[in-house]
């Protein structure tokens, strides 16, 4: 086992030659954040300008504005957000001349997908990426959320890894030279199985900007629209995946869906779903040390006491629309798996998860899942050490007091003291 990982310069970041490079090279470009400049990109790399309906505009307008106008966003910060808008609207373009090409996409059925929803940190990305090991079931790795459509004549290698495999690995390795404690608190390589909100970023929606820049304009827009549109563009984007790699069933995994139960189920009516439970104070202090921690590249200060008051707030959103819309859930289809069961035993609460989704267990996805988890033992990659009291100066007490109306409906196991 890994020595314990500490971040001693998690507030006081002291850059590498390589990231201090990183970061005057982004000082030296000019980066337009504008949604015409995006769309142009866009269509020159994908020789195409068949965006679809023009909804998004608004959206990536007011993505880009709020970074527009962060004078603490680096240079870097600033080349990271543009690309990754180019990406999503040259995904875009290509989503829209698939369809048009194979319209048997929208005969498709989604059907029964097992779908995991809980907070971030809760363990959601370790039970989707256990169960996805049973390749009867059809899950999403990373290279193909952010890639969703194959590009003609890029073959695969010998391997069978596709050219935009390959792009998403260099992203991946590009990572951990520039932030290589990522690989212990949140792997992005590219056969990771991933959230599928990937698959909502190229209508520009879905709380994923929040984690990728300080987003609170976008945060009050995202929660003030309805989001029933936009978990239609999911369904129809898990469509496209099925049409081309066919499997009889899914297993999806979004903390985001916590608030937003409501457009899941009328988008999947027919799911399973598990719900995961954690001490919302652990789930803070990892996401905020995460986030603290990767923001020594696009943010001139780290600032972690903003990344403790926002996301203070925003799992307290996240766990109060959970409990607000419970009622609605499906009692025969709904599981409760609290973090320190599920740790205890990850096996024995698959095993219950199955029977509540009605998928037998066989004697070959045993062996697929035990497989996985031998290659993937818990903290392989190195275990963080979180602190609370030294890295925010606040007791952990004190965070919790805020979520007595969570703890008293569901029995967590207290693991910050």
């Amino acid at each position: 086992m890994p020595e314990p990982i500490r971040i001693p310069d998690l507030c006081n970041p002291v850059l590498t030659p390589g990231q201090q490079m990183g970061i005057d090279f982004g000082e030296k470009v000019h980066t337009e954040l504008s949604v015409q400049a995006v769309l142009d990109a866009a269509t020159a790399r994908a020789n195409s300008d068949n965006f679809g309906p023009q909804d998004f505009r608004e959206r990536l307008a007011l993505w880009l504005d709020e970074v527009d106008h962060d004078d603490q966003r680096t240079g870097l910060g600033r080349m990271l957000v543009f690309n990754d808008c180019v990406r999503n609207a040259t995904a875009r373009v290509r989503i829209n001349d698939f369809v048009a090409a194979h319209p048997e996409v929208h005969d498709q059925q989604i059907v029964a997908p097992i779908i995991v929803v809980g907070l971030p940190r809760s363990g959601t990305t370790h039970l989707v990426n256990l169960i996805a090991a049973d390749t009867r079931l059809r899950s999403m790795p990373l290279w193909e959320g952010q890639e969703p459509i194959p590009i003609a004549g890029e073959p695969a290698d010998a391997d069978g890894h596709e050219p935009r495999w390959h792009r998403c690995n260099a992203t991946w390795l590009a990572m951990l030279d520039n932030a290589p404690m990522i690989a212990a608190m949140h792997p992005m390589a590219p056969d990771h199985i991933h959230e599928e909100l990937e698959l909502q970023l190229p209508d520009f929606t879905s709380y994923n900007q929040e984690w990728v820049t300080r987003a609170p304009r976008w945060r009050d827009y995202y929660l003030a629209h309805d989001q029933k549109p936009h978990y239609q563009y999911l369904r129809t984007m898990l469509k496209i995946l099925q049409f081309q790699r066919p499997r009889e069933r899914w297993i999806l995994k979004s903390p985001q869906h916590l608030e937003q139960l409501g457009p899941l189920l009328d988008t999947f009516p027919d799911a399973t779903i598990v719900m995961t439970h954690r001490d919302p104070v652990s789930v803070i202090q990892s996401a905020i040390t995460m986030l603290t921690y990767g923001a020594r590249m696009s943010y001139r200060t780290p600032d972690p006491q903003w990344y403790l008051e926002y996301w203070t707030d925003r799992v307290h959103r996240l766990l109060t629309a959970s409990i607000r819309d419970r009622s609605i859930l499906p009692a025969d289809r709904t599981i409760d798996v609290l973090f320190h069961e599920f740790m205890a035993d990850d096996l024995a609460m698959v095993d219950r998860i199955y029977e509540v989704a009605r998928l037998p267990m066989t004697a070959r996805a045993r062996a697929e899942i035990a497989a996985y988890l031998e290659a993937h033992s818990r903290g392989k990659d190195g275990q963080v050490m979180y602190d609370l009291r030294n890295d925010f100066d606040v007791a952990p007490h004190d965070v919790r007091a805020a979520f007595d109306f969570y703890l008293n409906r569901f029995p967590v196991k207290v693991e910050v003291q």
